[in-house]
């Protein structure tokens, strides 16, 4: 029988990065993409996130780390973090209490798994394995949102929840699966949007507004006039 060919979609900027190559090399159908979140995307769930030791040093004195985690949670169901390279506490002037309290944070609060990697070879097996998990084992699919006229109806439903204010694939088929249908969504109060875990005031305010508000399209987004009126 023949083995079934696996599929990663990696960010654009990871294409020089000898993990690609790597990727290549062990038969993987590499496809290149801009991705808003993540460095690649290994099924509908599975995203990862790369840094190398210094990278993941470097987010966290500029405070990216804890705002990419948030992002990757709102986004996919299981992100992963894969932590590439040697001598974490020794790199910088960073005391390893700190160190220990993002990671902490990290497999606490987010929920996200941190691999150790060596180097790009190292990587590239990891996501390989990952991949065979979800794709081959799993029969899952890789792939970024598709079409509305793609999708199968409850496809299509969770395509509409996603579009509302701070709502992510995993928030959405929560909402579905509480209020049964997009309808009951579009009518429920703030206090009944709270009902759903991970949906606190705020967010449930943002939904509330963008529901109810009257439409007021900004200047550049009226049409010009044919003729100047006289």
């Amino acid at each position: 029988m023949k083995e079934q060919k696996i599929k990663i979609i990696a960010d654009h900027r990871e294409v020089p990065s000898g993990v690609v190559e790597n990727l290549r090399a062990l038969g993987v159908e590499v496809e290149a993409q801009q991705l808003a979140i993540g460095d690649f995307v290994i099924s509908q769930r599975v995203a990862v996130e790369r840094k190398s030791v210094g990278d993941f040093l470097q987010s966290m004195v500029d405070g990216r780390l804890l705002s990419q985690a948030k992002l990757l949670c709102e986004t996919f169901e299981r992100p992963v973090l894969i932590l590439e390279g040697k001598e974490l506490h020794n790199k910088r002037d960073i005391h390893p209490n700190a160190i220990r309290g993002a990671l902490a944070a990290l497999a606490v609060d987010f929920k996200i798994p941190v691999l150790p990697s060596v180097d790009e070879e190292d990587t590239a097996l990891l996501l390989v394995a990952m991949a065979k998990r979800e794709q081959v084992e799993e029969l899952r699919e890789v792939a970024l949102r598709k079409k509305l006229k793609e999708m199968s109806l409850s496809e299509s439903q969770r395509f509409v929840v996603e579009g509302l204010p701070g709502v992510s694939a995993v928030l959405a088929k929560r909402l579905l699966e509480h209020f049964k249908t997009v309808e009951a969504i579009v009518c429920a109060p703030e206090e009944g949007l709270r009902k759903v875990n991970r949906i606190g005031k705020v967010k449930a305010k943002k939904i509330r507004e963008l529901l109810s508000s009257a439409y007021e399209p900004k200047d550049s987004e009226k049409p010009a006039d044919s003729e100047p009126s006289r």
